[in-house]
């Protein structure tokens, strides 16, 4: 399961890169908002709520979950690299799928091409760096 997280990731991050770079060049060009667009929005948020269900069950199956069972949740608190792993990686990454959602549902009410690129441009800008600051480099990579 971790190594489908993983390798999910990599999907999700390809897609979501792409997402912010198009919602920014069609910004910044003017473009008309077009199918490509609407459906490259889509898949980023269809990628990163299968991501969230992947981790979600990588999270409650990881021996480190299962070990802050036995130890006490305190007790992994004082180490950073557990810390990262069981809260802060998990509430950064609901979090940037949120502002993605949001990002998603916001672009939809837009009627002008501008505003739909700078609602994706912002919303999921926004949810990348999130993510790029709290992945676990260490393990992941």
């Amino acid at each position: 399961m971790k190594e489908v997280h993983s390798y999910w990731a990599y999907l999700v991050l390809a897609v979501l890169v792409i997402a912010v770079v198009n919602a920014i060049i069609g910004l910044t060009s003017k473009k008309e908002f077009q199918a490509k667009d609407l459906r490259l929005g889509l898949f980023t948020l269809i990628f990163s709520h299968i991501q969230l269900l992947i981790g979600l069950g990588w999270y409650f199956m990881s021996p480190l979950y299962k070990a802050t069972k036995v130890t006490g949740f305190g007790n992994m608190m004082k180490i950073p690299q557990s810390r990262l792993i069981l809260v802060e990686h998990p509430l950064m990454m609901l979090i940037a799928i949120a502002l993605i959602t949001i990002g998603w549902s916001k672009h939809k009410k837009q009627t002008e091409a501008a505003a739909k690129f700078k609602t994706f441009a912002i919303f999921y800008g926004a949810a990348l760096v999130l993510i790029l600051a709290r992945i676990p480099w260490g393990q992941w990579l």
